[in-house]
């Protein structure tokens, strides 16, 4: 552990704060819930905890499999069957055509607000309210200049498509007098005969000092075409770059989850400053059945050839499972330092312990513990029904009688028991 501090810092990078001001992400401390009932805090809590009992998850089974012309070649199944949802009646929507899209002389309300600030590090995948989605029931299409000098533009539409697509849309954006400094943003809703639902958001820009960023999200309701049961999934990109200097970063978040208590996390990120790079994944997943399988593998490296990094596994079934890890440090003129570790629980009171390091250290022996790992997401089916309202109040295109969805049975089905994806190997994967 030592030789990895050399020195050394996790480099840091965020455009919203004093350049090299904050820190590279704290070590995930050790997952410490206790499966047999004991009290702790979780690494990475997003919200209350909520377990989805086999009862309520039936509520979200449904029948028929049929296609999705949101996303052409994959089958999905109706929604139609659902029993009543617990959510806010859908809002009332008056449906309108693109023909309907006509410009306006005046405006019709206030310039939308300016978002000309980058996205901020480390902050996962944003709720329905942070974002703030508000679809206009009719086409607008508007522009304006302000006091400053300053120009916005606002339009939004529909697209109709096969199988009952339908995309409602919004997009806006602005500049100042000079256009150093730049935003656009885009809003979304899309649906279709299958029951298939997203809701997304988009947005870039540039500021004066030469900074620019991306970012986009979207949350996705669809029937799984191989289980039948009703999925929500969220995902978030990110991304900024310095205009000043040799510095950005780029972020990756996902949450999957199904009416069984299925889950699915896990986060791709990249950044640097200057001379130095970082790199970091991670992920979770829970097979709903009991079966958890986490990681986490970081690394970084400058551009004189020091390496460093830190990566850590755990797998866990009926208080049976193993945890292994490594942490590893390279030098300039590679010379190379690691030392690797390891524990089985056996589920009955006993751990074994052992493992390793280049400078002839090492240990192996069984010990009295107990066995702590979280057997459940701390957020999990419950809970992101509970936060994805909106989501789920999209009204798709009223259907026609005695018309059907078209269904494909050209894709095949996933192998069973397919085992959960590993970690992506850092660098040093294979070295001795």
């Amino acid at each position: 552990m030592a030789a990895c501090s050399r020195g050394l810092a996790w480099p840091p990078f965020d455009l919203t704060t004093a350049r090299g001001a904050a820190s590279w992400p704290r070590r995930r401390a050790a997952i410490r819930c206790c499966c047999s009932g004991a009290d702790s805090e979780p690494r990475r809590r997003l919200s209350r905890a909520a377990a989805v009992t086999p009862e309520r998850a039936e509520e979200w089974r449904i029948d028929g499999n049929k296609p999705s012309a949101a996303a052409p070649g994959r089958r999905r199944a109706s929604l139609t069957a659902m029993p009543p949802l617990p959510f806010p009646a859908p809002r009332s929507r008056r449906p309108f055509k693109q023909q309907d899209f006509y410009p306006r002389c005046t405006r019709r309300g206030p310039a939308p607000q300016s978002h000309d600030t980058p996205p901020k590090r480390d902050t996962g995948i944003a709720s329905e309210k942070e974002w703030g989605i508000n679809l206009p029931a009719e086409a607008v299409k508007e522009s304006g200049i302000n006091e400053d000098g300053s120009t916005w533009y606002r339009e939004s539409g529909e697209d109709i498509g096969e199988n009952g697509y339908r995309c409602r849309w919004t997009r806006m954006g602005g500049q100042n007098h000079d256009g150093s400094t730049e935003w656009k943003e885009t809003w979304w809703e899309k649906s279709d005969w299958t029951g298939y639902k997203e809701l997304g958001a988009e947005k870039s820009g540039k500021n004066a000092e030469g900074d620019s960023w991306w970012e986009k999200w979207k949350e996705v309701l669809y029937q799984d075409e191989w289980s039948n049961l009703a999925r929500i999934e969220k995902s978030a990109e990110k991304q900024a770059k310095s205009g000043v200097e040799n510095a950005g970063w780029y972020e990756k978040w996902w949450e999957k989850y199904d009416a069984k208590g299925w889950t699915e996390k896990g986060a791709h990120k990249y950044g640097r400053l200057n001379e130095q790079s970082w790199w970091e994944r991670w992920g979770e997943h829970y097979d709903g059945r009991g079966f958890v399988l986490k990681w986490t593998d970081k690394w970084a490296e400058t551009d004189l050839g020091t390496k460093w990094g830190d990566k850590w596994e755990e797998k866990f079934f009926a208080g049976i499972g193993s945890r292994q890890g490594e942490t590893w440090h390279v030098s300039p003129g590679g010379e190379r330092w690691s030392r690797t570790w390891g524990e089985e629980h056996f589920g009955n009171g006993k751990v074994h312990k052992y493992g390793k390091s280049t400078t002839v250290e090492s240990w192996d022996l069984v010990v009295d513990e107990e066995t702590y790992y979280e057997a459940e997401p701390h957020y999990g089916w419950a809970d992101v029904v509970g936060d994805s309202t909106q989501l789920l109040s999209i009204q798709p295109v009223e259907r026609p009688p005695g018309v059907f969805p078209a269904i494909d049975f050209s894709s095949a089905p996933p192998p069973k028991d397919a085992p959960p994806g590993m970690p992506p190997p850092s660098p040093l994967d294979g070295e001795d």
